[in-house]
C-alpha cells in the first residue's frame, strides 16, 4: 500500500504511534469545545480512543462530568479559546476533575491530513496523556471575580469615550470652542457649561460664570469661546450624547460599589495583621490619580491592594492605581505559581525568545501576546519615559542605543521583576532617582573597566576634570 493510500489512524479511533514515549497521565481526557457541540475523547481498551459528542446546555455539561467520572478520568485538557470553555471548566472543577487549561497554540498543528473536531479532541488527549501540555496560569476564584469586574469597568469606560467625542463634535459644529477654553470638556467647568446649554442657557457670560475657580481661562476668554450658532439638530445631538455619558457614568459608579464589595470579601491566605496595626500609607504619588477613579469614591484601592498583597505596589514608579489593581487581578498574589522571576517574565512575554543554532543567535524577539498584565507593564514603562526616576533614566539610556520599542519592553521587564520580588518576599519598594541611577551606572562601568585593565596588566588612575586647576 502506498503512502498516500495508508489509512489515517485517527479516523479508526487509534492513537498515533507513540513508541518510546511513556504515558504520564493514564486517566486523561481531551475536549474540543465549540459554540454548539463539545467533543470529548477518553482512552479506550488497548491503543484505542473513545469519542463522544455532547451539547452545550448545562445538563449536557453535567452529563460530561458524569461520563468522565464513570470511566475513571482524573484530568482533562481543553483549549482556552473564546469564552465557551468557562462553563465546562467550572462544572468539571466542581465535580472533582482537574482541568488542564492550555493555549490554542500548543495543539494547533495537528499531524493529520484533515482537521475536524474529532481529530482535535483525540490529539489533545494524546498530548495530555503523554504529559506534553503545559497548563495555563489561572488565579484563584476570588481574584477571577475581581478581574471580571475590572475588565467590565474598563469596557464601560471605553463605551463612554465615544460620547465625549460626540459632545465635542456637536459643540464644534455650532462653533462653540469649549475644547479651547478648558482642558477637559468632561471636567467640572466643561460639564457645568454643557448641562446649562442643554437646559436652555445661551448667554455666553452666564455660561462663563459657571467656571471653576481653578480654571486658567478668565470669564471673558471663556465667553468668547461660547459665542456661536445655536442649531437645533446639533443641540439635540449634544443632549443625547450627554445623556449617554451620564448613563455610563452611573454604571461605572455602580461597578465601583460592586468592586468595593468584592475587595472586602477577599481574604488573603497569608498571615496579615489588622489594618489598624499597620503604618499609614504614604501620600499618593503626583499624577498617580486617574480621572477614571473619582476622588469621592468608596473604593480604597491602595488599602485593599496592600491588604491582599502585603506591600504597596503603587509605590513603584510608573504604576498608577488603575495599573496596580489591573496587574494584581491578572497575576494574582501567590507568586509560587512562578518558581523564579525568569518564569514570571517569560510568561509575560517580556524576555526575548532566543533561537540559537550553531552557537549563534539567529532570532531574538519577545513575540506578540494579548496578556493584559503585559500590557499594563508596558503602559507603566511608557509613563516613566520622561520621569525623574531610575526606570526613566534606564529607558532613556536604552532608547538612545536600541530605539524606543525595545527600550519600553526592557523597562517593562525591569518593573515586572520589581513587582515579582515585592509580592514574593513581601518587601517594600525603595524609589531611586535618576541621579542615583546614573551614579550607580558610572560606578559599575568604572569597576568593569578596572577589572578589564587588571586582566591586561594595566592600572587605571582617575584624571582631573577638564578645566580643573591642579
Amino acid at each position: 500500500m502506498s503512502r498516500s493510500q495508508s489509512p489515517d489512524p485517527f479516523a479508526q479511533g487509534e492513537i498515533r504511534s507513540t513508541e518510546g514515549l511513556p504515558v504520564v497521565n493514564p486517566h486523561a481526557a481531551g475536549a474540543d469545545i465549540g459554540a454548539e457541540s463539545i467533543y470529548v475523547c477518553i482512552p479506550g481498551p488497548g491503543q484505542t480512543q473513545i469519542v463522544r459528542s455532547f451539547g452545550t446546555y448545562t445538563a449536557d455539561l453535567h452529563a460530561i462530568a458524569d461520563w468522565l467520572v464513570e470511566n475513571g478520568i482524573q484530568t482533562i485538557a481543553m483549549e482556552s479559546t473564546g469564552v465557551y470553555w468557562i462553563p465546562l471548566f467550572e462544572v468539571l472543577e466542581g465535580g472533582g476533575i482537574h482541568c488542564c487549561l492550555i493555549s490554542g497554540n500548543m495543539a494547533r498543528r495537528l499531524p493529520a491530513r484533515h482537521k475536524t473536531d474529532v481529530l482535535d479532541c483525540q490529539w489533545i488527549q494524546t498530548l495530555h496523556s503523554l504529559g506534553l501540555l503545559t497548563e495555563s496560569f489561572r488565579p484563584d476564584a476570588d481574584l477571577i471575580a475581581l478581574r471580571s469586574l475590572l475588565r467590565h469597568r474598563a469596557q464601560l469606560i471605553e463605551h463612554r469615550s465615544p460620547h465625549v467625542l460626540h459632545m465635542q463634535k456637536a459643540l464644534i459644529h455650532m462653533n462653540i470652542r469649549l475644547d479651547q477654553a478648558v482642558s477637559d470638556v468632561t471636567g467640572q467647568t466643561g460639564l457645568a457649561i454643557i448641562r446649562a446649554i442643554v437646559a436652555g442657557e445661551r448667554d455666553p457670560h452666564k455660561l462663563a460664570a459657571l467656571r471653576n475657580p481653578r480654571c486658567k481661562k478668565t470669564e471673558d476668554e471663556i465667553a468668547q469661546a461660547l459665542t456661536g450658532t445655536w442649531r437645533e439638530e446639533h443641540l439635540f445631538v449634544l443632549k443625547q450624547s450627554l445623556e449617554f455619558y451620564d448613563f455610563y457614568t452611573r454604571q461605572i459608579e455602580a461597578c465601583d460599589l460592586e468592586i468595593e464589595r468584592t475587595y472586602s470579601a477577599i481574604r488573603p491566605d497569608w498571615p496579615d495583621p489588622a489594618p489598624d496595626d499597620r503604618e499609614p500609607l504614604p501620600p499618593n504619588k503626583r499624577g498617580s490619580h486617574s480621572k477614571n477613579l473619582p476622588k469621592e469614591t468608596p473604593i480604597r484601592v491602595r488599602q485593599h491592594l496592600r491588604r491582599l498583597t502585603g506591600v504597596d505596589i503603587t509605590a513603584v514608579d510608573g504604576l498608577s492605581l488603575d495599573l496596580a489593581q489591573k496587574i494584581v487581578s491578572e497575576i494574582g498574589t501567590d507568586m509560587s505559581q512562578f518558581p523564579t522571576v525568569k518564569h514570571f517574565t517569560s510568561w509575560l512575554r517580556l524576555c526575548p525568545n532566543n533561537q540559537v543554532t550553531g552557537g549563534k543567535t539567529i532570532r531574538s524577539s519577545t513575540g506578540k501576546s494579548h496578556n493584559r498584565a503585559r500590557q499594563a507593564f508596558l503602559q507603566a514603562a511608557a509613563s516613566v519615559a520622561c520621569s525623574d526616576c531610575a526606570f526613566g533614566a534606564f529607558y532613556r539610556r536604552l532608547k538612545a542605543r536600541v530605539g524606543p520599542a525595545q527600550a519600553q519592553v526592557a523597562t517593562a521587564h525591569k518593573i515586572a521583576r520589581v513587582v515579582y520580588h515585592m509580592l514574593k518576599f513581601k518587601v517594600e519598594y525603595l524609589p531611586t532617582s535618576a541621579q542615583e541611577y546614573e551614579q550607580q551606572f558610572r560606578e559599575r562601568e568604572i569597576r568593569h573597566l578596572q577589572r578589564k585593565a587588571a586582566r591586561l596588566g594595566f592600572t587605571l588612575s582617575p584624571q582631573p576634570a577638564s578645566g580643573a586647576v591642579s
